[in-house]
C-alpha cells in the first residue's frame, strides 16, 4: 500500500522561497509512475499544482504557478519535491502529494507578512 508523507511547509514572507519533500514508500515501482503535487485553500476545490513524469524529465504546471515553482524527484530516495520562489499570499493553502489514488496528510504553506 502506498504511503505519502509531506514536510517542508510552514509560514513564509511574500517574495519568499519553501521546498516541500514527499517521501513514498509502501510500493516498489514508485518510480514507474508520474508524481504530482496539489493545493487546497480553505473554501475552494484541490487545485492542481505540478506533475513530473518517471523519469523526471517530462513536467507541468498549473497556470497559477509556472515561472515559480519547480518539481522534481530522486527516485533513488522515492521522493518528490517542489521548490516554491516568488510566494503570494494566494499560495496559502495545504500542498498534497498524489500518486496511484493515493494522498498523503498534506503540509501547510502560510504566505502571509
Amino acid at each position: 500500500q502506498v504511503q505519502l508523507v509531506e514536510s517542508g511547509g510552514g509560514l513564509v514572507e511574500p517574495g519568499g522561497s519553501l521546498r516541500l519533500s514527499c517521501a513514498a514508500s509502501g510500493f516498489t515501482f514508485i518510480s514507474r509512475y508520474s508524481l504530482s503535487w496539489y493545493r487546497q485553500a480553505p473554501g475552494k476545490a484541490r487545485e492542481f499544482v505540478a506533475r513530473v513524469s518517471p523519469a523526471g524529465d517530462i513536467t507541468n504546471y498549473g497556470d497559477s504557478v509556472k515561472g515559480r515553482f519547480t518539481i522534481s524527484r530522486d527516485n533513488a530516495k522515492n521522493t518528490v519535491y517542489l521548490q516554491m520562489n516568488s510566494l503570494k499570499p494566494e499560495d496559502t493553502a495545504v500542498y498534497y502529494c498524489h500518486l496511484l489514488g493515493t494522498w498523503g496528510q498534506g503540509t501547510q504553506v502560510t504566505v502571509s507578512s
